[in-house]
């Protein structure tokens, strides 16, 4: 498939960017009207928006290139060059995460009330922007006999796109109808990064284009230190309220 959507001026615009911006409207919209519901200012979600989506975006840059840095190193070019690809997940939520942390205090909201408001957002987003990578013909696993194998250059392959698309779209349901039951503020946003990574871990297992440190998978790496700090902090708070 082309990853090329259309052109404007001899500018391209890819399947990638329509995809993860789509995502993004989705959350901030669902976002918004939760907030709504729950009492908030729903305009605090658009500025919290504009503040945590080019952060998450920095992020995942940065997080990608920090972890390729052979490839990066003595090249600003190809840094600042995102359309060839090079963004991580994890980079963005970490990126996302501090903006919107810093931007909870500035206001004078609640960090985690607001984490929970904006936590089955970002699930949809990156169940929606996982189809980019597919379009890319990215992000895809080893060599499988399995029916849904997809073929690329040749050869059936897991799609680890679907796989992960299905389990954050899963999640994405799974968080909404939990939060109106949640326990304390800020489960709903803990269960989504616990369950978020612990299928992640298995998912990354099958791909073949890992980021890698010391010969192991980071994304498995910051996989299993979520779900540990995760449990720790749900366990902490679940007694504290």
């Amino acid at each position: 498939m082309n990853p090329v959507a259309f052109e404007i001026f001899g500018i391209s615009v890819r399947w990638y960017g329509i995809l993860i911006s789509l995502g993004m409207l989705l959350g901030i919209f669902i976002a918004y009207f939760e907030a709504k519901r729950l009492g908030y200012n729903p305009d605090d979600i658009i500025d919290l928006a504009l503040w945590a989506i080019p952060a998450a975006l920095i992020g995942a840059r940065l997080y990608y290139v920090i972890f390729q840095w052979e490839y990066y190193k003595g090249n600003i070019l190809k840094i600042l060059n995102t359309r060839e690809g090079g963004l991580a997940i994890h980079g963005g939520i970490i990126g996302g995460v501090l903006a919107g942390y810093l931007f909870t205090r500035i206001k004078k909201m609640p960090f985690w009330k607001t984490a929970d408001i904006v936590a089955p957002s970002i699930a949809l987003g990156q169940a929606i922007g996982r189809w980019g990578n597919f379009i890319n013909g990215e992000a895809h696993g080893g060599p499988t006999n399995l029916p849904w194998g997809i073929i690329v250059d040749g050869v059936k392959v897991h799609p680890t796109f679907l796989y992960e698309s299905l389990w954050d779209f899963g999640l994405f349901i799974f968080l909404i109808l939990y939060r109106k039951n949640k326990k304390f503020d800020g489960e709903v946003f803990l269960l989504y990064g616990i369950i978020y990574s612990a299928g992640r871990f298995w998912i990354e297992g099958l791909r073949t284009d890992s980021l890698m440190f010391l010969g192991m998978r980071v994304a498995q790496l910051i996989s299993i230190l979520i779900i540990v700090f995760g449990l720790l902090l749900y366990y902490k708070m679940r007694r504290k309220s």
